[in-house]
């Protein structure tokens, strides 16, 4: 008689390595834990993707594409499974709409090899392709793809800069317009074999509004297509607008461009998951012109105070105190003169703490004057909670802003090697309670090229929220993108076995 011993928790690690879930109960358990039950382990994850959209329709357009693997993640334990070989690879996504018009594809940066190590590639002209791609082995945990593009002059002119997000089925876009001289495209990016279909749905200070897609969006395999928002509506153009992504079947990647008349462009990246509470950070000290706009999705109206998390402390804004945000419509507030010269995030929470009404939230930044005037988003974010990165920072015009908005808090800052050398350099930051920081001299001393920062807070601190900034100024216009930073993911909870399942064979 032979014994064959099967390794559950082998099983689940492969599980939840590859979708970042796994759940074991033995026949007829209920699905709560018992007291008893073994604690889970945090393994690191063994396959990321990421999905870019494409970069630019302008033939003035300059693309830089990152790709980079923070190091520090532990390799699977021995017998947790087959650890998948280390590779991080970037491919076409191809534009269906784009065929015989001008526009090429985007040329991938090389793989990285190395955790710690970014790498980068030039893309260059009218790009109207966007990217697909895949990191397994040790390359998986905390992949990060940044994608920049700088155009100088013409109706889309900007700097434009999107972290590559994760394939998805739902996503919230408050700040979307149609107004006129504003273009507002959805770019969806499908890195499957198989047809994704995606609905977009639109709400205006009044409500859901009709489009002329009851259908919705096919979206070809390993493809992405971008859906201009303006034709879509029955009903005339509407200036505050929460556009809201799901999928019918499949998942996509999916990302906002916007270009207005006079500000320039910018990506809008989804607000995070619709909260009671949200943090939208990394307002620059320079900010000319805020607006919030938020959308409640439930069934009930959300009423919001607002208040500005500083560099000094938190305060309530002279421009407005709160917003009452209804049911199912689309609210947005103006907020000149909102940073008085401190950089800062906004906090908004309910005005009654009992009524923990989910919402989404962005905020559209004006820097400059007159002709002068540049434009970018901030989305609702999620706190870091263990690890968060962001690539393709520069040695002048970088600035990291972290924000502490309920309790003290300590992160670790790391600054990677460059592009092109230099040595990578570490420092704890401590966060007041109720403040937020800014990080400028950010730069590793000799390095060259772009490179990574990543940011890890330390235990025992409170929630932590980060935003980068990176600027280039061009013809005396400040153009300038923000990123706010989101959890990489690079680990998983995998419940241990609670029974060796035993097979016999005679």
């Amino acid at each position: 008689m032979k014994r064959t011993t099967l390794s559950l928790i082998a099983v689940a690690t492969a599980l939840a390595a590859v979708t970042g879930f796994a759940a074991l109960t033995a026949p007829g358990e209920p699905a709560a834990a018992s007291a008893a039950a073994p604690q889970a382990a945090r393994l690191p994850v063994e396959r990321t993707s990421l999905l870019c959209p494409a970069p630019s329709g302008s033939e003035i357009a300059e693309t830089l594409i990152t790709s980079y693997t923070p190091p520090g993640t532990a390799a699977p334990a021995a017998g947790a499974g087959t650890a998948l070989k280390p590779s991080a690879v970037l491919g076409v996504a191809k534009n269906p709409n784009a065929a015989g018009k001008k526009g090429k594809a985007p040329k991938a940066p090389a793989s990285v090899t190395t955790p710690g190590k970014p790498v980068s590639a030039d893309a260059d002209g009218a790009v109207t392709h966007g990217l697909t791609g895949t990191a397994t082995g040790t390359l998986a945990p905390g992949w990060t793809v940044q994608q920049t593009t700088l155009v100088t002059a013409g109706a889309a002119r900007g700097l434009l800069g999107l972290n590559c997000s994760a394939p998805d089925t739902d996503f919230w876009f408050p700040a979307a317009s149609t107004t006129k001289g504003r273009a507002d495209y959805i770019h969806l990016t499908n890195p499957d074999d198989t047809l994704a279909v995606a609905d977009i749905e639109l709400y205006g200070p009044e409500g859901e509004l009709k489009t002329t897609i009851p259908e919705g969006v096919q979206v070809p395999p390993h493809s992405t297509v971008p859906v201009l928002l303006g034709p879509l509506l029955t009903e005339g153009a509407m200036e505050n607008l929460t556009a809201h992504v799901t999928t019918r079947s499949g998942r996509v990647g999916a990302a906002l461009g916007s270009a207005a008349d006079g500000v320039g462009s910018d990506w809008l990246a989804a607000s995070a998951d619709p909260a009671a509470r949200v943090v939208l950070p990394g307002i620059p000290a320079d900010a000319t012109g805020v607006r919030l706009v938020a959308f409640a999705p439930g069934e009930s109206d959300a009423d919001l105070k607002i208040q500005l998390v500083t560099t000094n402390g938190t305060i309530v804004p002279a421009a407005a105190e709160s917003v009452h945000v209804k049911a199912g419509m689309t609210a947005s507030v103006e907020l000149p003169d909102l940073t008085r010269g401190s950089a800062a995030a906004l906090l908004l929470t309910p005005t009654d703490p009992k009524k923990q009404i989910p919402v989404v939230a962005a905020l559209r930044v004006v820097r400059g004057k007159g002709s002068d005037q540049e434009m970018a988003f901030v989305s609702g974010a999620a706190p870091v909670t263990a690890r968060a990165t962001v690539a393709d920072n520069r040695a002048k015009g970088t600035a990291l802003a972290l924000t502490a908005p309920e309790a003290a808090a300590q992160v670790k800052v790391t600054a990677s090697a460059g592009t092109e050398g230099g040595s990578p350099a570490t420092r704890t930051v401590s966060l007041k309670a109720g403040t937020t920081t800014v990080l400028t001299d950010l730069a590793p001393k000799g390095v060259k090229g772009s490179y990574a920062v990543t940011v890890e807070p330390v235990a025992g601190g409170g929630p932590v929220y980060a935003a980068r900034t990176l600027t280039v100024t061009e013809d005396g216009i400040p153009m300038f993108t923000v990123q706010t930073l989101v959890d990489d993911r690079g680990t998983v909870q995998v419940p241990t076995a609670r029974q060796d399942l035993t097979v016999l064979d005679d």
